[in-house]
């Protein structure tokens, strides 16, 4: 297991360094010279980085459901709620336009979409406030009685 950790930390400083240096490419040069070439890198390093965590999720399911069959039908129903939320979260959407654009103006569905998104960021940003909060109460209560 130590041997992993190493491979996944010097992993992670790998890509941090190859993030870091594309961003500080972009900023040396202009953005926007080359037909946006800098901005286009940052963008396939990003492809490039959501594919790899699609992967690496996949193979953590495989290895977790080889040692823990039950933790498949959690995942299972965990993305269940998941779909649920996002398929709510769509209908409440309002996908109104956007104020002060003066091209032309995405699709509806593209709105509906983008709306979708930004209620989504917000509903995981107070879950992850709320997430802190209580697990640092926890932790004060269980020292408190220690």
């Amino acid at each position: 297991m130590k041997n992993y950790n190493k491979i996944f930390t010097w992993l992670m400083i790998v890509l941090t360094v190859i993030g870091v240096g594309i961003v500080f490419w972009g900023f040396l040069g202009d953005w926007m010279a080359n037909n946006a070439l800098a901005s286009e890198s940052i963008l396939n390093f990003a492809y490039i980085m959501v594919v790899l965590a699609l992967l690496a999720i996949v193979v953590g399911v495989v290895i977790g459901g080889m040692h823990d069959p039950k933790s498949l039908l959690r995942l299972g129903i965990s993305l269940l709620i998941i779909a649920a939320i996002c398929f709510v979260v769509y209908l409440i959407a309002p996908g109104t336009p956007a104020q002060g654009l003066l091209t032309e103006q995405p699709s509806a569905g593209t709105l509906k979409l983008t709306d979708t998104v930004l209620y989504l960021a917000y509903i995981l940003s107070a879950v992850a406030v709320i997430a802190i909060i209580v697990g640092e109460v926890r932790i004060a209560i269980k020292n408190r009685k220690a």
